[in-house]
């Protein structure tokens, strides 16, 4: 089993889907790996706000190409021990796409965990324009970001900030469900950059590629950065697509980064999927 990360995410398996059976890994996206130098001096308390609003980021210029790339990389290797499930969270769902684009035929089920699907628009932030975006805090979240992403060359988020007002919107928009302890955990495990080039870029998901794979839609119900007006519109426009393939429908009462009950539910899905013949 594949994993895909979402913005500013880590790569790694999960060990409960290992105890259970499933081989798993996660795909070090390019810019996120531990000698990218994303954890800087300047991000380090006391912070240095000044240099942490200037230095050039690691993300500079990094595309989805680069992301995808990255990820085939990783679903090639995977599918020489059998067949594979690829999974992607929020974000990582463009990447998903593209992936399957390239190689349907290594990709047993594709999963969206409350993440990006484009095919009748090409972009995320396409999708975000639409009215069923109108609930979304993303923008709330981006008031934590620091520095100019043309000086610095990517979107920069300060996750390490100790503004209550802020850690508060931040909680609220990513993770309402979680106790103080698990949203200050997950915090301090994102890194701080992310691609400006992403979100604009074309992700569409492929009919004749794409559209041929079995896949599965895990909806967060209670998502607060991807409502969950725009996942369903997600899926109703995947599934006018291809409408001999549609997306089996799972829903997990979490936020958009799950807490720890909603993890484990997801967990459950996924070794339900992966177990069918």
């Amino acid at each position: 089993m594949v994993l895909i990360t979402g913005a500013n995410g880590s790569a790694g398996g999960d060990p409960e889907l290992t105890l259970r059976g499933h081989r798993t890994v996660g795909v070090e996206l390019p810019g996120h790996g531990l000698r990218d130098a994303q954890f800087r001096r300047s991000y380090q308390a006391p912070q240095n706000l000044a240099r942490l609003a200037t230095e050039r980021s690691p993300m500079a210029g990094v595309t989805l190409d680069d992301y995808a790339e990255a990820a085939v990389r990783v679903v090639r290797r995977a599918a020489e021990l059998g067949p594979v499930i690829a999974w992607a969270g929020s974000m990582g769902g463009a990447t998903l796409n593209r992936v399957a684009n390239e190689v349907p035929r290594l990709l047993k089920r594709i999963v969206y965990s409350s993440a990006f699907c484009c095919v009748d628009l090409p972009r995320m932030a396409d999708y975000l324009q639409l009215p069923e975006a109108r609930e979304s805090m993303i923008l709330e979240l981006g008031s934590a970001g620091i520095g100019d992403p043309a000086v610095i060359g990517a979107s920069r988020t300060n996750f390490r900030t100790n503004d209550l007002t802020m850690l508060a919107k931040m909680k609220q928009a990513l993770c309402a469900d979680a106790t103080d302890a698990e949203f200050l955990a997950m915090l301090n495990g994102m890194h701080p950059d992310e691609s400006i080039e992403v979100p604009l870029a074309d992700t569409r998901g492929h009919v004749d590629t794409w559209g041929t794979i079995p896949r599965t839609f895990i909806r967060h119900t209670r998502d607060r950065i991807i409502p969950l007006a725009l996942q369903d519109r997600m899926i109703a426009g995947a599934d006018r697509a291809t409408p001999h393939n549609k997306f089996e429908v799972r829903s997990v009462a979490t936020s958009h980064a799950p807490d720890v009950e909603g993890w484990a539910a997801t967990i459950n899905i996924v070794d339900e999927l992966a177990r069918r013949r």
